[in-house]
């Protein structure tokens, strides 16, 4: 490649907090979408919410099926396909909805810090390794501290406090 060349998007690294895994086409047309309407009619899959968080750009509602983690009293958000357009939309916007059945839940998020993660990626991958553990390269709860900070800023983490 000579030096007046852009590197095509397969030449250029990404970077952990760059990391995006887009949804199959039975994940975001099927899956996602069986899920979401469960959770409206108040049956949870494993914790399963639906996250309502307004577009940056458009203003718009938008809604996402999430898992919803609870560690030592303090509920969680983790995004194991990375810097997804929900993770987008909620950094910007500071806060959303949950959504379970009837129950609307406003919320305002904290980001967790790499650092920070491994003790909330050890539960999220004890209780849905079966669903995102493909995101996580091979990990699992087994995993040392030290590898769950190495996969952090591939993951982000948001703590949830609820708006009463």
């Amino acid at each position: 490649m000579n030096p007046t060349q852009t590197p095509t998007p397969a030449a250029t690294p990404i970077t952990g907090a760059d990391r995006y895994v887009r949804p199959g086409w039975f994940t975001k047309h099927v899956f996602n979408r069986l899920v979401r309407r469960l959770t409206r009619l108040g049956l949870s899959v494993r914790g399963a919410r639906e996250l309502r968080v307004r577009g940056r750009r458009s203003g718009e509602w938008r809604s996402n099926p999430v898992n919803l983690l609870t560690v030592e009293g303090a509920q969680y958000l983790v995004a194991p396909r990375g810097t997804t357009q929900w993770v987008r939309n909620v950094r910007a916007a500071g806060g959303g909805e949950l959504r379970f059945g009837r129950k609307i839940q406003p919320f305002v998020i904290h980001e967790v810090a790499d650092a920070d993660k491994a003790p909330v990626l050890r539960p999220y991958l004890e209780l849905w390794k079966a669903e995102t553990g493909v995101f996580f390269d091979g990990m699992d709860a087994t995993a040392t501290d030290e590898e769950l900070v190495v996969s952090g800023p591939k993951h982000p983490v948001f703590r949830v406090e609820l708006v009463v």
